[in-house]
């Protein structure tokens, strides 16, 4: 087994690097105790929007936009997109401006934290595991938090974010216009998970959003971040009252262009 050590973003952290071979089920990238994996990007920098897509077109459109920082996937998106998965990943990692989403797939421990390494190995640094919020998935979550940064997904319980929370989850994501149709008021589930979560490093995004007001709504109920399809994006940035004020402005007024 060879050992080396290194710090990150200038912290004291220290990793130890496994060699190949080892028998064990340990990570491949341990931090001391108490650390938790390097995470450069979104959390903790207030709230962030991100595009819920995985088609390489809808994304180079939300980079030129410049206020949507990163991009959520799912296998039902990643099916959408006429490239083969591992392609898709790769040119959406170096068209996203900050996290990368992807959801595994694989049912059990070792095939999860297999697949999870691997999107790893695509995505790189940017990378956020999707974790479904099942019994085998907090276990993983608890394994590779350590090294990759993870979000539980699917969560419908307050218990369950609260479980996401001691896993090492780094977001919990709610998915709110389908909880309300499953349970009667995704907002209220917002809420509760918003209260258990409060003051620890697990921030809740919420995703299936079909509307601007569903999307503040959820931002008022708790949620720290937003996933959003494209065209509900586009909707958040128009309000007829907001180009009826321009147009009487540009009537009326002039400017340093005429």
């Amino acid at each position: 087994m060879s050992v080396g050590n290194k710090s990150l973003n200038g912290s004291n952290d220290t990793f130890c690097i496994l060699g190949e071979g080892t028998n064990d089920r340990s990570v491949g990238v341990h931090h001391r105790v108490g650390a938790t994996a390097s995470h450069n990007y979104n959390q903790g920098k207030g709230t962030v929007i991100y595009l819920d897509s995985a088609l390489v077109t809808e994304a180079q459109v939300v980079e030129k936009l410049g206020w949507v920082k990163g991009i959520t996937t799912n296998p039902t998106l990643l099916a959408k997109s006429d490239l083969p998965p591992e392609t898709t990943l790769q040119q959406l990692a170096q068209i996203s401006p900050g996290e990368l989403y992807y959801q595994l797939t694989a049912s059990d421990f070792d095939g999860m934290v297999a697949e999870g390494r691997k999107a790893f190995e695509i995505i790189g640094e940017k990378t956020v595991l999707k974790v479904p919020a099942t019994s085998v998935g907090f276990q993983v979550v608890a394994f590779l938090s350590r090294e990759i940064p993870c979000a539980m997904t699917a969560i419908y319980s307050a218990a369950q974010a609260a479980v996401s929370r001691e896993a090492g989850a780094n977001y919990a994501i709610a998915y709110v216009n389908r909880a309300t149709r499953l349970l009667g008021d995704g907002l209220a589930l917002v809420q509760d998970m918003a209260s258990v979560l409060k003051g620890s490093n697990t921030e809740i995004l919420a995703a299936s959003l079909k509307s601007p007001e569903e999307a503040a709504a959820a931002l008022q109920a708790g949620a720290h971040h937003l996933t959003l399809p494209l065209s509900i994006l586009q909707a958040m940035t128009t309000h007829q009252l907001s180009q009826q004020t321009v147009e009487e402005f540009n009537k009326t007024g002039r400017g340093l262009l005429g």
